[in-house]
């Protein structure tokens, strides 16, 4: 390297222009910032790309994978190239004026004013000319490698810009006064050539990246520049002025760039897990069941030595999905190389349950980097969220970036960049929305086993969008286990082929999942393997009563009339007051919920007196409420033998939906609101769920399922309460199907895929009456042409597939005019809901927390919060319905001292106040809402 010439004869590098600034004792020299960028892009090579991707990149780069280590070096490196240019410099006034000063650096009058060239889109004018000076291939545009890796490092910020036309780059300085004239272009070639020589990268690519190279290769740029931006990076290693003014200070820098790397990387905790060869009864303290030794015995078979794929599992509630996934999971990343594991889950909740038993399994069964983080809106509350550990101080930045990268390298977001990840399902199909820096996501993926629990549970909407995740995946080799319990095979082939096509595979394969059982998909031949049928170690019948019922739920408290439902709930109720036992009521809406536990509590006031007789759980508790109530639940209802599980003698827990998927509670009877088959099959699987001794006589020996059905013989309406949360047509066709297996009962596992493909039957009407049959094709019609909107409507707002021929512009990948929110990914299509603070206003105007008045809302004081006093005012937020704040006023706006909190500044506050009632209300316009033991209600 000594002897290696790093500028041209007769020119030189001029130190003197600046690539950092803010917070710093003096500018930090571009040259240095680049050079530390391209070498931790080489340590992040190292330790955060597997074996698949680092050969992807390296076989359409065509050449070896050291050769295409250092060009990625390189253009890491090259990324601020665009910081060369006079409204960048600019922003130093002294220091520019030095060079304006220099006729060396003469330009177009106001160049320096043309601040809408910012420097990531200099970057990408500037370097689609310089490597095809330096020789790469730059035909067409849509086939240039040059204008590819350009516009590639130009998106360094997020977002990659148009682009560029070929008239235009015959004359960029025409075009882009800010670009400078001959001294400012000379100046990055020569900081361009020094990049170069340094990270050795000799030859030139001969092909184009495919889209998913292209991202993970993006990716790679934006953490290193992030990395490299930290200020105690910086700090230690500015240099006195006049530095670099010969080439072995520019060599002994970048010597000790390479030297730390490691360290910087290592202290942002973006290592890589390992997974041992470990038996499953190895991994876990109890033998495995038939799934779980089929999975253990059959896929190592089907995975080879060092493979990868798509593990597709079904099997009823309580099975043991979880566990032969995390082994299925162990496997994969042993065999493909992958350097971590990201659970996705459908809600918070499930979320929350799930991260501890991803710790306890990670802490017998992972070795290497075993750093867990949890990954929601509401995870930076848990000790599991992304912790400050090796927090090297502020990037410098400006304000926006510096905030983006600390979120992803300390912050909420850093779960899919950290090897293990649990999370809600929102966060990776973010990665295929058009939002800025989608691609920090893929790349999380891309070197990690996805597990995606509950894939039955979501919409058209988040159905597409996983699709379309998995069409990546395919691509990148990404190793995927998808666990469900209600599957349909329409379903389970969309989300198979899906995967197939990502992999190079568009001819459609034979999928048919069997139930229990699971199937595995190859990536690199496509194959799909025979599934694995298994019995199931606990066969058992679920005995379906269909209770028609008048809908009564919002009549006033009193004796109920006949036939209605609180009618139907005392009935079924009454054995557990007399006689004992736990039984499960779900709601349809959180209002129906709260009204159900008040008259609950008013027919059995002995079963409420009791601690924890009545219980409550929805979502509309203040977060630290509904963890509290949770946790309780879990105690109450969990596994026999689970530390801490005391069951009760007698209990009734009313709760909404939260209690459908991945909770582990055991009851002797589910009571539930009509509801789609699937919902009420998964709120069925929380019955005799656990073998367990002093069971009442009254439960009898099989699983149990009462549905309250308000449809009537005639009617065909579901309540107006309950508006858009299902669907009729689903509805009418499940109290349909319920009413033709009554007495027979619903073999589980035996007829569970049989009754869930049966209630999506195209033919389903034919076994009505004409008149009921008409009104069903009508309700699906609407059904249909619903879902059909919603699925085109995602696949308009989602990225290109990696293998569509438009991502020869990488523009489309994050929507360069105009960004997605990342909201909209949301559990369903344009979900109502906003998060308030709920507060206590006592007399002379004191804000609380606390209806005593003790802890006082911080920020009341107007002193900025500490990140404990932020975690305290939202552990007191609540989600509410969007049209109950629509009318706030400046009364409910956030505090002016969180308003450099991003999380807090959007906050809807509600002041609570003492009534003559000794109620806690507040008013917001004309709406009324009250705050009490059962949460926050509409009045």
């Amino acid at each position: 390297m000594d002897e290696m010439p790093l500028v041209p004869a007769g020119t030189c590098l001029d130190a003197r222009l600046w690539g950092k600034e803010k917070g710093l004792l003096r500018p930090y020299p571009l040259i240095c910032h680049l050079l530390d960028t391209a070498a931790i892009a080489g340590r992040l090579w190292d330790v955060m790309l597997g074996t698949r991707s680092r050969g992807l990149i390296a076989e359409r780069l065509g050449l070896g994978e050291d050769a295409s280590r250092r060009w990625v070096c390189c253009w890491a490196g090259l990324h601020d190239l665009g910081k060369i240019t006079p409204p960048f410099q600019s922003m130093s006034a002294s220091r520019y004026a030095v060079l304006a000063a220099d006729e060396a650096y003469a330009s177009a009058p106001g160049a320096e004013g043309e601040r809408g060239l910012r420097h990531e889109r200099a970057t990408h004018w500037a370097l689609t000319g310089l490597f095809a000076e330096w020789g790469y291939p730059h035909g067409r545009l849509s086939q240039s490698v040059a204008h590819q890796v350009a516009q590639l490092l130009g998106g360094h910020h997020g977002v990659f810009g148009c682009a560029l036309e070929a008239s235009k780059l015959r004359a960029p300085e025409v075009w882009e006064p800010g670009l400078g004239g001959p001294g400012w272009a000379g100046q990055r070639a020569v900081h361009a050539g020094v990049v170069r020589a340094l990270t050795g990268a000799g030859g030139v690519p001969s092909g184009r990246l495919s889209g998913e190279a292209a991202v993970v290769v993006a990716a790679v740029v934006v953490v290193a520049d992030w990395l490299a931006s930290q200020e105690s990076v910086i700090a230690g290693r500015l240099p006195v002025d006049g530095w670099a003014r010969e080439r072995k200070e520019l060599v002994a820098h970048w010597r000790e760039a390479v030297e730390a790397a490691p360290r910087v990387v290592a202290g942002a905790g973006l290592g890589s897990a390992v997974f041992p060869v470990r038996s499953f009864a190895g991994q876990f303290p109890f033998s495995a069941n038939a799934l779980q030794e089929s999975v253990e015995r059959g896929l190592p078979g089907l995975v080879g030595e060092c493979g990868s794929g798509l593990v597709l599992v079904t099997a009823p509630t309580g099975d043991g999905k979880t566990e032969a996934a995390l082994h299925a999971a162990s496997v994969l990343g042993r065999v493909s190389g992958a350097g971590g594991v990201f659970v996705a889950l459908p809600t918070m909740a499930t979320a929350d349950a799930m991260v501890s038993r991803v710790e306890a399994f990670a802490q017998v069964n992972v070795g290497g980097d075993r750093a867990l983080v949890l990954l929601h809106s509401m995870a930076w509350l848990s000790r599991w969220r992304g912790s400050d550990q090796g927090d090297r101080g502020p990037v410098v930045a400006d304000g926006v970036t510096a905030l983006e990268a600390g979120e992803w390298l300390r912050g909420g977001r850093r779960g899919l960049l950290a090897p293990l990840g649990v999370g809600t399902v929102d966060q990776v199909l973010t990665g295929v929305l058009p939002v800025r820096f989608n691609v920090l996501r893929l790349l999380g993926l891309a070197n990690k086993v996805l597990v995606v629990d509950e894939a039955h549970a979501y919409g058209p909407w988040m159905h597409t969008l996983l699709v379309r995740l998995l069409e990546w995946l395919g691509a990148l080799g990404a190793p995927v286990v998808l666990l469900s319990a209600t599957l349909s095979g329409r379903v389970a082939s969309s989300l198979v082929e899906a995967y197939r096509r990502g992999c190079g595979f568009r001819e459609p394969a034979v999928v048919e999942p069997c139930y229990p059982g699971w199937l595995f998909v190859d990536a690199a031949s496509g194959e799909v393997s025979r599934p694995r049928a298994v019995g199931s170690d606990r066969p058992r019948t679920l005995r379906v009563v269909v209770e028609p019922v008048a809908w009564d739920v919002r009549e006033p408290t009193g004796v109920p009339a006949a036939g209605s439902r609180r009618a139907a709930l005392a009935e079924y109720l009454t054995p557990v007051v007399e006689q004992g036992g736990c039984v499960l009521v779900c709601c349809t809406t959180v209002d129906e919920a709260q009204r159900t536990f008040r008259f609950l509590r008013s027919v059995f006031p002995e079963l409420a007196g009791e601690e924890g007789g009545l219980r409550l759980l929805h979502a509309r508790f203040p977060a630290w409420r509904r963890e509290e109530i949770t946790g309780e639940c879990e105690r109450a209802f969990g596994k026999p033998g689970a530390e801490g599980v005391v069951r009760p003698v007698r209990s009734v827990l009313v709760a909404t939906q939260v209690v459908e998927q991945s909770l582990d509670l055991d009851f002797d009877l589910v009571v539930s609101d009509l509801a789609p088959l699937a919902q009420l099959l998964q709120r069925a699987g929380r019955c005799l769920r656990h073998e367990r001794g002093g069971r009442p006589g009254w439960v009898g020996s099989d699983p149990r399922l009462v549905v309250l059905d308000p449809l009537g013989e005639e009617g065909m309406e579901p309540p107006r309460s309950w508006g858009e949360v299902y669907d009729a047509s689903l509805l009418i066709r499940t109290r349909r199907l319920l009413a033709e297996r009554a007495g027979k009962g619903i073999a589980v596992p035996g007829d569970v895929q049989q009754v869930v493909d049966e209630v999506y039957a195209e033919d389903f009407g034919e076994r009505l009456d004409q008149a009921a049959a008409e009104e069903l094709r009508r309700r699906d019609a609407r059904r249909v042409a619903g879902e059909a909107a919603e699925t085109q409507l995602a696949k308009l707002t989602a990225i290109p597939s990696p293998y569509a021929s438009s991502l020869r512009d990488l523009s489309l990948l994050s929507g360069a005019e105009g960004l997605v929110d990342e909201a909209l990914v949301t559990t369903r299509l344009g979900a109502d809901s906003e998060r308030a603070v709920c507060v206590y206003e006592h007399a002379g105007g004191a804000l609380t927390l606390d209806p005593e008045g003790r802890r006082e809302l911080p920020g009341v004081d107007g002193q900025r919060l500490s990140r404990g006093q932020v975690a305290e005012v939202m552990r007191h937020t609540v989600p509410l319905p969007g049209r109950w704040l629509a009318a706030r006023d400046e009364r409910h706006a956030a505090l002016e001292a969180w308003s450099d909190r991003p999380v807090l500044a959007s906050l809807v506050v509600l002041r609570f106040r003492l009534g003559m009632n000794e109620k806690w209300s507040c008013s917001v316009g004309d709406r009324s809402l009250l705050l009490d033991d059962l949460g926050v209600s509409e009045r």
